[in-house]
């Protein structure tokens, strides 16, 4: 028997090993450091498809993006990653994992109207800081300056940015009223960047103007890295939600990247960005927190199209959407295909996928991953992506996605084609493809007659409506439709 003693210890230590092996990679070892994967999302605003390296921009357009590209080469470059018309709705669907119209915020929300994020919504945050996590978002909210719809009063341990119901542009506006005579408000009434606490009413920090708005980034990157030290010495895992403003016009560059592009202002605001996102990676690397941190980087929306110019630009607030048409309003494809990367090192094997991915899609992914809880009072639109990123599916588990504006189901995406509903003649934009969104009192114009059909994949300018040119194309997307527009009326 004294062998059999001497093999216990063993046999024991093999057990536990198992043990550990087996279950998920969130369970903590009395000995290991946090294991809970920490996640860094940064989100873009108005990035197109085109922009970066990655996707085909980048040094080919003057504005070189060498740590977005480097970051890509390391993770899952989606190359269909789709989202919502404009900011609002885009960061609407990103928080809940819903399609925006539920939420009541499928137009753009503008300060001074009742548009917010409903008390009831449970964001993406509040899972997360159930699950243990802290959370933290520093930069631009826009889902309403309601109390309850405050990002501190919707999961969020910190905040720090601009008002939560207003846009980078915010600080033209006491400006412009002074050029009309329309309004005699100093600069100090207007926009504050401000901060809060969770539960805690917002202070006003400073007033938000041209000047900052050129270093706003580099206070969030500030206020990032500061946030990651704390929590890597609290020991805890956290969610950093950094929305920064590159390149949402107007792209004004700070001092030490005024002129660094080749294409001017424009170009020095991607660049920036890529700076931007390059000092958290280091900050990451730094402490140690690399190989356990989920980094995202997407955009909200397309770029700003042509004519963009504002706010005296020496070029237009111009960027890319690559093969595709269409700019943030539009809903044609290039205004909601736009970039997103996702890196895990030794989870998720880097490469490239054609895989459909809806901004919607991040919240149950995220739930599945880290052992969150879905919420199940109400309908989740968003698809778990969990299986896709870690290279166990490779298709993806969505084919299809509706594109609404205000209360109208306006165009489909199922599989390469996209079907309209509403007129989306090439040149009511200037630009081409479907202008169907200015902001909160724009609307839809009906079609008579049968939907247009596009080929994305043979016709990314959607120049060639094959539901008119084919008959055979009007039998699968009608009744396809039928189930989508079933579902679409079951939303609204």
């Amino acid at each position: 028997m004294s062998w059999l003693k001497r093999l216990r210890p063993l046999a024991t230590e093999i057990a536990i090993g198992a043990f550990f092996i087996v279950q998920p990679f969130h369970v903590m070892t009395a000995t290991a450091q946090q294991t809970t994967p920490n996640i860094l999302f940064i989100l873009a605003d108005n990035i197109g498809h085109g922009d970066i390296g990655a996707y085909g921009g980048g040094e080919l357009r003057g504005s070189p993006t060498p740590r977005i590209d480097q970051l890509a080469s390391e993770g899952l470059r989606l190359t269909q990653f789709l989202v919502e018309p404009s900011c609002t709705p885009s960061r609407a669907a990103l928080m809940t994992g819903r399609y925006s119209i539920r939420s009541g915020l499928s137009l753009v929300a503008v300060a001074g109207t009742p548009f917010s994020l409903p008390a009831n919504e449970i964001t993406m945050a509040e899972m997360l800081r159930d699950a243990g996590y802290a959370t933290a978002i520093f930069g631009k909210w826009h889902l309403g300056a309601q109390v309850y719809s405050q990002p501190q009063n919707q999961g969020f341990d910190e905040f720090y940015g601009i008002p939560p119901g207003d846009t980078w542009n915010a600080f033209g506006m006491i400006r412009q009223g002074h050029q009309t005579k329309t309004t005699n408000i100093s600069i100090d009434q207007g926009p504050q960047v401000v901060e809060a606490k969770q539960g805690e009413p917002l202070k006003s920090v400073k007033p938000y103007t041209d000047e900052v708005r050129r270093e706003i980034d580099w206070e969030l990157v500030d206020h990032g890295v500061d946030y990651v030290k704390r929590q890597n010495a609290a020991g805890k895992p956290f969610f950093l939600f950094l929305p920064i403003s590159r390149t949402h016009f107007p792209n004004l560059p700070s001092k030490r990247f005024e002129g660094v592009s080749r294409i001017g202002q424009f170009g020095d605001s991607p660049m920036e960005g890529d700076a931007i996102v390059g000092t958290m990676l280091d900050a990451l690397q730094d402490l140690g927190l690399s190989e356990n941190t989920i980094v995202v980087f997407a955009s909200d929306n397309g770029p700003d199209g042509p004519g963009a110019s504002r706010f005296g630009a020496d070029m237009p607030d111009m960027g890319a959407s690559g093969a595709y048409r269409g700019a943030p309003g539009e809903v044609s494809e290039g205004a909601i295909r736009t970039s997103a990367v996702i890196r895990w090192p030794q989870r998720i094997i880097p490469r490239s996928s054609y895989a459909m991915f809806s901004i919607m899609d991040f919240f149950p992914t995220f739930a599945h991953l880290v052992g969150g809880k879905m919420p199940d009072d109400r309908p989740m639109d968003g698809v778990d992506q969990s299986s896709l990123l870690l290279g166990e599916n490779d298709g993806g588990a969505r084919e299809h996605l509706l594109t609404f504006v205000g209360s109208d189901l306006v165009a489909v995406r199922w599989k390469q084609f996209r079907a309209y509903f509403a007129n989306v003649a090439p040149g009511r934009s200037g630009g081409g493809g479907a202008t169907l969104m200015g902001g909160v009192g724009a609307s839809a114009a009906p079609m008579n007659g049968y939907p247009m059909v596009f080929n994305i994949e043979s016709d990314p300018q959607e120049e060639h409506n094959v539901g008119e040119m084919y008959n055979w194309v009007l039998g699968p997307v009608a009744k396809g439709g039928r189930g989508i527009q079933g579902n679409a009326r079951q939303i609204t």
